[in-house]
């Protein structure tokens, strides 16, 4: 039995006329987030980390934004997708513990809908995902309401 982490980063700009979709829902907010896909952050950073744990590159690799198959893509699907690779190479995903950098919205209600459509996309109990979220304290691309980051670490075993 091998226990592996991997650390996933995403970070995508603030833009008028998108939806703002974080863990695969859908959030009320007068900015989205720009990007090839859906661009939920949050999602893309559990993907990354999954790839890592496992020793299967990354986001880019098997999802490239230069792919058109890929545009509006539900991040959700790409996470399903990336949960089978992960088992195929033979691991189990113990837990997976998130952080979102973002000065608006708040998360509030959102953040037990987001635990648990992740948790359902991930095939694991809502006790094994972790939904935290901070601000930018006015400092950075995050301070400035310019965009939204997401860290995201998953524990595999194996």
């Amino acid at each position: 039995m091998t226990v592996r982490a991997g650390i996933g980063y995403d970070s995508h700009r603030l833009v008028a006329g998108r939806s703002l979709v974080l863990g695969g829902v859908e959030l009320e907010s007068e900015l989205g987030l720009e990007g090839h896909s859906d661009a939920d952050v949050l999602t893309h950073a559990v993907i990354d980390a999954l790839l890592g744990a496992a020793g299967l590159g990354d986001i880019g690799i098997h999802f490239p934004d230069s792919d058109e198959r890929y545009r509006d893509a539900d991040s959700i699907e790409l996470l399903v997708v990336a949960v089978a690779l992960v088992r195929a190479a033979g691991y189990t995903i113990v837990h997976v513990d998130t952080t979102l950098a973002l000065e608006t919205p708040k998360l509030g209600g959102a953040r037990e809908r987001i635990r648990a459509r992740l948790a359902r996309a991930l095939a694991l109990n809502a006790s094994a995902v972790n939904v935290k979220a901070t601000t930018g304290e006015a400092i950075g691309f995050v301070g400035r309401r310019e965009g939204v980051a997401a860290l995201a670490i998953v524990t595999v075993d194996g």
